[in-house]
């Protein structure tokens, strides 16, 4: 039955973290982390190997997704590849970065910059819009013919991505978590071509930092080859249940996500440090 198990955990991951532009992660890599307290079979699996597990089935959720939001004509290609340069490289840091970042005090911290950022999202339309200086202007028209326009400032766009990069190779959470809320409330990006670019980039990062667990052997490649079925399928039905939500809807959606990221991580953090 463990084969069904780990077909539900790719399957429910998928989908969520489809849905919301997140990857996937924060199912993934505490169900696998909880198979290998309960379960002798998976007692291998210790957190880099849950996170490096959790990357390589980030790249099928996330391939499936694209795949879907390029034909419903969401994906900003031109700014996913911008965010993409430098958070490729964070994602290759980060995942090296799994073995010296141990300390239950970081994981707390993370989790409430979460609990903030999920905050501030919920009462951005509240705040007084945040002006930065733009060095890009983007007009998207999706394909209902609706027409965008935001930009963002190159340099500022480039640093935070290869932080969130460095985010996304080290906790093995796709990095969606800080990408949405970057482009939606910096550079007001539409939600749906927020979370179906941030896709993109997790798609292309979650790549990079694979390679970087599969070369320190943190990948769990039975548990990946039973995932993979799940989080392709889950992929494509998230994808599709976010093309018939609103734009409020998906918000309220991350933002809940969101919340699950930061009790994890503070539950994490204090476990450590108990």
């Amino acid at each position: 039955m463990e084969w069904l198990v780990l077909f539900l955990i790719g399957l429910i991951g998928g989908t969520i973290g489809s849905i919301v532009g997140l990857g996937g992660g924060i199912i993934t890599v505490p169900a696998l982390l909880f198979l290998a307290e309960v379960d002798g079979r998976f007692h291998h699996i210790t957190p880099p190997v849950a996170v490096g597990t959790s990357l390589a089935l980030i790249i099928l959720t996330a391939l499936s997704s694209t795949l879907s939001y390029t034909r419903q004509r969401r994906v900003d290609f031109a700014s996913g590849w911008l965010f993409f340069a430098a958070c490729g490289p964070g994602a290759a840091i980060g995942s090296y970065l799994t073995h010296f970042f141990r300390s239950g005090g970081f994981l707390v911290g993370f989790g409430l910059l979460m609990l903030g950022v999920s905050a501030v999202m919920s009462f951005r339309d509240r705040l007084r819009r945040i002006s930065l200086p733009q060095s890009v202007t983007r007009t998207f028209v999706d394909a209902e013919g609706r027409e965008y326009t935001y930009g963002y400032h190159r340099t500022t766009a480039l640093f935070i991505s290869f932080v969130v990069g460095i985010i996304s190779g080290l906790f093995g959470i796709g990095g969606g978590s800080l990408l949405v809320p970057m482009m939606v409330m910096l550079y007001r990006f539409p939600p749906h071509v927020a979370t179906a670019t941030s896709m993109f980039i997790i798609l292309l990062s979650a790549a990079i930092g694979s390679v970087a667990h599969a070369v320190q052997g943190n990948i769990d490649w039975f548990a990946a080859l039973w995932m993979a079925p799940g989080a392709w399928i889950g992929g494509q039905l998230g994808a599709a249940i976010s093309a018939r939500m609103s734009s409020q809807s998906l918000l309220v959606t991350f933002r809940i996500a969101i919340v699950l990221v930061a009790v994890k991580m503070i539950a994490d953090g204090m476990s450590s440090l108990s």
